[in-house]
Order: structure tokens, then sequence, then C-alpha cells
């Protein structure tokens, strides 16, 4: 039980990284585009507000995600520790068949 707790733990450690370091991305992004202002003209101000509206679009689809992906996230781990030969002989069975195919080429 603890393998399984600790494998789930450093999975979850994984996708929050992931997804702190995108979202700092973003923010990093963000604070770029405001220091550029001074740089150019209102053109470059009309790309820099476009800029800006993307970056907000792309971190709120970050937390989106993340809270659609985590339903089956969870579902996946709760079959993969209770059922782990099961999925081990799916995995091999999966990496034959991907092999086998590879192979003829």
């Amino acid at each position: 039980m603890a393998r399984k707790t600790a494998a789930q733990t450093a999975a979850e450690q994984i996708k929050d990284q992931a997804f702190s370091e995108l979202a700092s991305l973003i923010e990093e992004s963000d604070k770029l585009l405001k220091d550029s202002a001074a740089l150019v003209g209102e053109e470059a101000e009309t790309v820099r507000q476009q800029l800006s509206v993307k970056l907000k679009q792309a971190l709120e689809s970050v937390g989106s995600v993340r809270e659609r992906t985590k339903p089956a996230v969870e579902a996946t781990e709760t079959y993969i520790g209770g059922h782990p030969w099961q999925t081990v002989a799916i995995s091999a069975g999966f990496g034959l068949v991907v092999g086998l195919l590879l192979g003829r080429r």
C-alpha cells in the first residue's frame, strides 16, 4: 500500500510541477509583454493587447484542463492500483503489437 501511495504522490508532484511551470511561463511572458510596452508605437500596443488576451486564455485553459482530466487520472490510478498484473499484461501486449508493426517496416 505504501508503494501505491508513494507512486501516486510522485505522479501528482510531477503533474503539479508541469502545470506550475506552464503557469510560470505564461506569467513571465505577460511580464515581458508589459516591460516591452515602451519599445514601439500603437501597432505594437495592439499586438501586445492581443497577446495579453491569448496569455490569459491559455492560463484559464490550463486550469480547466487540469480539472477535466483529474477524474480520468484518478480512475486510471485506481484501476492500475487494483489490477497491477492485468495492467502489466495489457502493456506487454500493446508493446508486442507495436514492436511487430515497427519490425515489419
